[in-house]
C-alpha cells in the first residue's frame, strides 16, 4: 500500500519515554528555581526581618539569604542553566530520533514554547505577584541546596572566574534603602492607601529633621526680643507680658553679648517681693549657646537631657545670630503650634493669574515644592528675601523686579532694610495651578507669619520668619518650668 511519507522517522520507544520523563523533571526543577530566584531577589533585608518578626515559616532562612544575596544567586542561576541546557539537549536527542531531519525544528519549537513558558515565564510571573510566598517557600530548600558541598565548590570556582574577568572588584557595600527611596516609599504607600497623607507628612518631617540645621529654624537676630541687663525687673516683666514670652535674653552692652535668660516667673516673684527696681541681670539664669550650623536632632536631645527650652544661636564670629526654642524644634516635626498669642498670616497667598504673594522669610525649597516652581537653591541664601537680595545685588526698593529661571520676582513691600513680601510670577511656562491652601499640614511650617509689634533691631510687625509662626525670641507665656 502506497501513500505519503510517514511524519515519524522512528517509533516512540521506552528510551524516548525515559528521556521525556527526565526532561519533565528538569523543567519542573528549572521552574522551581526560577521562582526561587525571583522571589529571593525581590526580598530586601528589611522585608525579610519583618516576615521573621511576624513568625512566618521559612523567614529565618530567608533573612540569612537576604543578608548576602551573592551566596545564593550564583548557585541558583548555575543550576537553572544546567537544568535548561540538559533538558534542551535531551529534547534534541528525542526529536532527532523521532523526526529525523525535522527534529531540529521540532526541538526548537518545543524548547521555546515549553521550556521558556513553563520553566521561566510562568514561575517568575507568579513570584513577582506573590513575592513573599515565593521567597518563604524557596528559602529553606535553597539554603540546603547552596550548602551542598559539590554545588558550593563548583559555584565558588565559577564566581571566582567571573570576578577575574569583570572589573570593579567586590560589590559596593550599602544599605538596602536610601533616604530618597524611603521618602518615595511613603508616597507610594499613600497611593496604595497603606498609610494616610498625614502620616506620610510626619514621616517626611522626621526624616528631613535629621538634615535640618539650627539656622533654618531659629528666630533671627532682628526679631529677637532681648533686654539690657541694667533694666528694672518691673519694666522687663511688663515687656514680657506685652510680648507674651516666658523667657527673654538678657545682654550687656548689645545683643551680641547675651549673658543670661530672664524667666518671667522669676520676674513676677521679684516684683511681688517689692524688688521692682532690681536689675534684671541679677535674676537672669545662665544661657545656653549653640552654633548656627548645629543639627537640630542632637540639639533636641540636649534640650531634653539639659532641661532647657531656649538657646542662644551664635555665628562663626561669636555674635548673636538669633535664638532657638524647644517649640521651634517640635514644630519642625508636627507643624505650627499656635496659641492665643499667635496671629496667623498666609505664607503664600494666591493673587490669580499665576501670581502669588510670598513671605520674604519663606524658604526657597518650600516655595518650589508648594508652587511647583524651579527657583535656584544655593548656600548663599535660604529664603525668598535672600534670593531677591542676592540677585539684585543691593537692598531693593518697593516695585523693583528681578528675573530668574523663568520666574519674575517683584519686591512688593520693604520695611527698613528688610524685604517683607515678594510677588512671584511664573513667566517661563504655563502658570502653576498649585494652591497653598491645599498643602498638607506642616508642609510650609517653617515660614509662618509673625505676630505684630515692633521688635528691637528694626523688626517690623507682621514679618514672617523661618521655623515659626510667631514673633520670636523666647517661649510664650505659660511654657516656663
Amino acid at each position: 500500500m502506497t501513500g505519503s511519507p510517514a511524519l515519524l522517522a522512528a517509533s516512540f520507544d521506552g528510551t524516548d519515554g525515559g528521556l521525556f520523563a527526565a526532561v519533565a523533571v528538569l523543567i519542573i526543577g528549572s521552574a522551581v528555581l526560577a521562582l526561587a530566584e525571583t522571589g529571593l531577589t525581590r526580598t530586601s533585608r528589611a522585608k525579610a526581618k519583618a516576615l521573621e518578626d511576624d513568625g512566618r515559616r521559612g523567614a529565618k532562612s530567608l533573612r540569612r539569604l537576604a543578608e548576602n544575596p551573592e551566596e545564593f544567586l550564583a548557585p541558583v542561576l548555575l543550576i537553572v542553566l544546567l537544568c535548561q541546557l540538559v533538558a534542551a539537549t535531551l529534547v534534541g536527542v528525542v526529536a532527532a530520533h523521532l523526526f529525523g531531519a525535522l527534529g531540529v525544528a521540532v526541538a526548537t519549537v518545543f524548547e521555546v514554547v515549553v521550556i521558556f513558558v513553563f520553566g521561566e515565564a510562568v514561575p517568575k510571573q507568579w513570584a513577582v505577584r506573590h513575592a513573599d510566598r515565593a521567597a518563604l517557600f524557596a528559602a529553606p530548600f535553597v539554603s540546603a541546596l547552596i550548602g551542598f558541598p559539590p554545588i558550593r565548590l563548583v559555584s565558588s570556582a565559577l564566581i571566582g572566574l567571573a570576578r577575574l574577568v569583570t572589573p570593579g572588584g567586590k560589590a559596593e557595600s550599602g544599605g538596602d534603602v536610601t533616604e530618597s527611596e524611603l521618602l518615595a516609599f511613603t508616597d507610594v504607600a499613600v497611593e496604595d492607601a497603606a498609610i494616610e497623607s498625614g502620616e506620610r507628612q510626619l514621616i517626611h518631617s522626621i526624616i528631613e529633621f535629621g538634615d535640618t540645621i539650627v539656622r533654618e529654624v531659629m528666630v533671627p537676630r532682628p526679631d529677637v526680643v532681648a533686654v539690657d541687663g541694667s533694666s528694672d525687673a518691673e519694666d522687663v516683666l511688663e515687656r514680657a507680658i506685652q510680648a507674651g514670652f516666658s523667657r527673654i535674653p538678657v545682654y550687656e552692652g548689645n545683643v551680641d553679648n547675651v549673658v543670661g535668660i530672664a524667666f518671667t516667673k522669676d520676674l513676677i516673684r521679684s516684683v511681688r517681693h517689692g524688688e521692682t527696681g532690681r536689675p534684671v541681670e541679677e535674676l537672669a539664669r545662665p544661657a545656653h549657646y549653640v552654633p548656627e550650623t548645629k543639627r537640630v536632632a542632637p540639639l533636641l536631645r540636649e534640650m531634653q537631657t539639659g532641661q532647657f527650652h531656649l538657646a542662644v544661636v551664635v555665628d562663626e564670629y561669636g555674635g548673636t545670630a538669633g535664638v532657638v526654642t524647644l517649640e521651634d524644634l517640635i514644630e519642625e516635626l508636627v507643624g505650627e503650634i499656635a496659641d492665643e498669642f499667635d496671629v496667623e498670616e498666609p505664607l503664600v497667598e494666591p493673587l490669580g493669574g499665576g501670581q502669588f504673594r510670598v513671605s520674604s522669610k519663606m524658604p526657597v525649597d518650600e516655595v518650589n515644592e508648594l508652587l511647583d516652581a524651579s527657583l535656584p537653591l544655593s548656600d548663599d541664601w535660604d529664603t525668598i528675601g535672600g534670593l531677591v537680595m542676592a540677585l539684585a545685588g543691593h537692598v531693593p526698593v518697593e516695585g523693583e523686579t528681578v528675573e530668574v529661571d523663568g520666574h519674575l520676582l517683584v519686591t512688593e513691600r520693604v520695611q527698613g532694610r528688610r524685604i517683607a513680601s515678594v510677588k512671584l510670577l511664573n513667566i517661563g511656562r504655563a502658570p502653576t495651578g498649585a494652591q497653598p491652601g491645599g498643602a498638607e499640614p506642616g508642609e510650609a511650617r517653617r515660614g509662618g507669619a509673625e505676630r505684630g509689634g515692633a521688635e528691637p533691631g528694626g523688626a517690623e510687625p507682621g514679618e514672617a520668619r523661618r521655623g515659626e509662626a510667631r514673633r520670636g525670641g523666647a517661649e510664650r507665656g505659660g511654657t516656663g518650668t
